[in-house]
């Protein structure tokens, strides 16, 4: 959810928007309808909608909590092939005789 505004907010569209998507032939039709009702951008509500979606395991995706982790908390994994991840870009140069290469 965007971090603007209150989870007590961005709660109150999402349950007018599941009240009234029965009423309407498309998701995006209720989304338009609730987001002119309430003033804000029927693009938000869409994205809040996706997210609580996701969160509630509905969608297949990446949740808010498991988002929240620290990148520099979790370490890289080693390659398949066992040679440094830091270094796996790294490309040796010879002169085209395999001697040069060791």
């Amino acid at each position: 959810m965007n971090r603007k505004y209150s989870p007590e907010m961005c709660k109150r569209p999402l349950r007018m928007l599941a009240e009234t998507r029965p009423e309407y032939p498309s998701l995006m039709s209720a989304v338009r309808h609730v987001a002119g009702l309430i003033g804000m951008s029927p693009e938000t509500l869409r994205l809040w909608q996706r997210r609580y979606e996701i969160d509630a395991g509905v969608k297949p995706r990446v949740t808010t909590d498991a988002a929240d982790v620290d990148p520099a908390s979790v370490r890289p994994r080693p390659s398949s092939s066992g040679r440094d991840p830091a270094h796996a870009g790294a490309t040796i140069h010879t002169n085209g005789d395999p001697a040069d290469a060791r």
